[in-house]
């Protein structure tokens, strides 16, 4: 019995858990004829989905094109990258990772970071960034 009272209470949480996702307030869906791409310098171009890339936190897609190798830098924001289509070379902590689509990465605390992509086809990321957007490059 003891069990059984322990399971539904833990059911019924997770399902507490669940309703700020079933909000329908906090639906967002943008179909990928609706994102409005804005070009960012050297092939990059950047859509966002929420936020204000600019004043605080964003979720966006960034696409970088064929043949980009970015110099190294850094972002002020912890982001959080998924990696859509394409590939690359993202080279942190003194490490080279050849990332594909479903591959994930976070830089956290001004991680430097260089991205080559590789390839015939152009990248595409969706990232999560805890604060404003910018690019910081290595002295």
């Amino acid at each position: 019995m003891a069990s059984t009272q322990a399971w539904l209470r833990s059911m019924a949480a997770a399902g507490l858990m669940a309703l700020p996702l079933l909000a329908p307030a906090d639906s967002v869906v943008h179909t990928p004829a609706e994102l409005k791409w804005k070009d960012m310098g050297n092939g990059i171009k950047a859509a966002v989905v929420s936020g204000d890339m600019d004043k605080g936190a964003s979720r966006f897609f960034l696409k970088y094109p064929v043949g980009l190798v970015t110099p190294l830098h850094h972002h002020d924001a912890d982001h959080y990258v998924t990696v859509l289509s394409g590939s690359i070379t993202l080279s942190t902590g003194g490490k080279d990772h050849k990332l594909g689509p479903g591959a994930y990465f976070a830089l956290t605390q001004k991680a430097p970071h260089i991205a080559k992509v590789e390839g015939k086809a152009e990248a595409v990321f969706f990232i999560q960034a805890d604060s404003p957007w910018n690019v910081v490059m290595a002295k």
